[in-house]
């Protein structure tokens, strides 16, 4: 347990949960800062279009007012005043001099009527006019016999209240905003990284050899229960192989103990017991060979299948005639025919052709057929088949055995695979024979399987890919 606690706090990188927790938190804080500086500009650039408006609309208002040469500059001034309330306006006339239109007022503006004197000379009025705490809209008008200034203004310091205040409330709003962001978050990231962290530490038991494990789960998002369904498809191919290995060393182990067993017994025979009995001393001797020789095979086979495995056998591949190599393989077998009454049927279609391993691809026939003699039945028949079947060449190795159980057909390819059915054995074999024909058909990319019904015997069988005619014309000679 230390040491599983000092490998955990040894891991480097960040931790999934403190990640989401942060960017849960930094990406709030950005929205609402976002929020915040877009919120007050369109606000002040919404109170100054409005301002505006309003002065256009007001200065329409009082230009009528203007036009209209019956009502005295008290009346005037009064429906000028009238009009910029209404508006949130402020409104002053005065003279060119500065002095004011309204009886009513003591105001003068000689400064601002010196500045518009120079605006009109240069052809500028009317104009609106900006400063820091005002809009302002102006133009030249004539008030009985003078001529005279409408300056019409709105004052900003409103909005520059509204953005001060906005700026404070938009502080404590962003404030809000991560503290509820880093609460939200803290709960959340959990909420994502559980059904990730409990897979990790599955696999880690996985790791460790613990297969009864079970990573499926109904997680709430797809690709989590995806990663739970390839892990848990790994997890049962690996119990698998796992299993499959220690059966193959309990086997392997069994079949390397009897051969030397019986070759240390007769060896022990030759020199205790045959003495100079030629007889006896051959007899022994024939029997250890006979013992080295299915220790070679046993070696040889696991030699193969491990080469297969690894792809490390890459053997040259050619156009050969299959027909005729049919023919040849299943003639291996004639010594069994005469002494032990087997019969080996060969149907074969004539000039049939593939491009492969052609070494290989006996081995995938010799040990098909071999397979079917030690399981058949008591009639001792199996049959050999190769006939065109689209572009392909189908090769079936027929028994009359017991068949396959439904439950044991997919096992049957797999190393050291046994069926718990008794059979007499008249090919000498390891047990490896169907995971070798497996791996080079593999190799090969071609299509092979069995077809078996309890009580009926199995049919196995593997489609050979045929080359096209000219190739098979420019290399047939090789066949």
């Amino acid at each position: 347990m230390a040491k599983e606690r000092q490998h955990r706090g040894a891991r480097s990188g960040k931790s999934l949960n403190l990640v989401l927790w942060f960017a849960f938190s930094v990406f709030s804080l950005v929205v609402v800062v976002l929020f915040v500086l877009v919120q007050n500009s369109l606000v002040t650039q919404q109170y100054r279009e409005q301002a505006l408006r309003s002065l256009d609309s007001a200065c329409a208002q009082m230009t009528e007012q203007l036009e209209d040469g019956q009502q005295d500059t008290t009346t005037l001034g009064r429906r000028l005043y009238d009009i910029a309330n209404n508006y949130g306006l402020s409104v002053s006339l005065f003279y060119e001099d500065g002095e004011s239109v309204f009886d009513f007022t003591e105001s003068v503006y000689p400064e601002l009527a010196s500045a518009l004197q120079e605006k009109q000379r240069r052809g500028e009025l009317p104009s609106y006019l900006r400063s820091d705490d005002s809009v302002a809209y102006a133009q030249a008008v004539a008030v009985g016999q003078r001529e005279a200034y409408l300056y019409v203004s709105a004052s900003v310091e409103p909005i520059l209240g509204l953005e001060s205040g906005l700026r404070w409330l938009s502080l404590i709003t962003a404030l809000a905003a991560v503290v509820l962001s880093f609460a939200a978050s803290g709960f959340v990231a959990p909420l994502i990284t559980k059904p990730i962290t409990e897979v990790t530490e599955r696999a880690k038991e996985l790791a460790r050899g613990n297969y009864d494990l079970h990573f499926k789960k109904d997680y709430y998002c797809a690709e989590l229960r995806e990663l739970s369904e390839a892990l848990e498809y790994a997890r049962s191919e690996i119990s698998k192989a796992d299993t499959m290995q220690k059966e193959l060393i309990a086997n392997v182990s069994h079949d390397f103990k009897t051969p030397l067993t019986m070759i240390k017994a007769y060896a022990s025979m030759i020199r205790e017991i045959s003495g100079d009995d030629k007889k006896k001393r051959d007899a022994n001797a024939q029997v250890i060979i006979d013992e080295c020789d299915r220790l070679t095979l046993l070696v040889g086979d696991l030699l193969d299948l491990s080469r297969l495995r690894a792809g490390m056998s890459k053997e040259e591949r050619t156009v050969f005639n299959l027909s005729e190599e049919v023919y040849r393989v299943a003639g291996r077998f004639d010594y069994l025919r005469e002494t032990e009454a087997y019969r080996i049927e060969a149907r074969v279609e004539d000039d049939l052709y593939t491009c492969g391993s052609r070494d290989r691809i006996e081995q995938v026939m010799y040990n098909l057929i071999g397979n079917a003699v030690n399981y058949t039945g008591a009639d001792k028949l199996v049959r050999v088949k190769l006939y065109r079947k689209g572009n392909a060449a189908r090769f079936e190795v027929i028994d009359s055995g017991k068949g396959i159980p439904p439950d044991e057909i997919a096992t049957i390819w797999d190393r050291y695979y046994r069926s718990q059915k008794t059979h007499k054995r008249p090919v000498s074999g390891t047990g490896l024979g169907l995971s070798i024909v497996k791996n080079i058909l593999q190799q090969h990319e071609c299509p092979f399987g069995v077809i078996s019904e309890v009580g009926k015997g199995s049919c196995f069988w593997a489609e050979f890919p045929m080359p096209k005619d000219g190739e098979t014309s420019a290399k047939g000679g090789k066949g």
